[in-house]
């Protein structure tokens, strides 16, 4: 069951199988059961910006979510080991982004392997507030 969540704090306790990704700095949270999510066709199944397509949550994502660029870059702020490794192709990638710190991923690639609690960024510089259709993230 998707849902999308207005409880920025995270004060709801999750169920054993769920999922909570918020994003900041908006604070918007989302919930689903960890394996059941549909795949949206960008990035990693189950990755951050797969989940970020299922629930309409803008990430920006030039290359189609493929590892070709770094504009899905985040930075991991809690949960960072539900979330797979970074592989080597990541890592290389991620070598390119603007403002690379320790916990930087890439949404296309960071898969969240386990049932819990994530709160990634959106760096400010990343945050492209008129989206293509016109759509604002404002």
């Amino acid at each position: 069951m998707l849902q999308v969540k207005s409880d920025p704090a995270g004060k709801t306790e999750l169920g054993p199988e769920t999922v909570r990704l918020t994003f900041l700095p908006s604070g918007q949270s989302v919930e689903f059961e960890a394996g059941k999510l549909p795949y949206q066709e960008h990035g990693k199944p189950q990755s951050i910006l797969d989940v970020a397509m299922n629930f309409g949550v803008h990430l920006e994502h030039a290359c189609g979510g493929n590892c070709a660029c770094t504009t899905c870059h985040v930075v991991v702020k809690k949960g960072g080991e539900l979330l797979s490794e970074c592989s080597e192709e990541e890592a290389d990638r991620l070598d390119t982004a603007a403002d690379l710190q320790l916990n930087s991923r890439l949404g296309c690639c960071a898969i969240i392997e386990k049932p819990g609690e994530v709160v990634v960024e959106i760096p400010s510089w990343n945050r492209n507030y008129i989206c293509e259709g016109g759509a604002s993230t404002l």
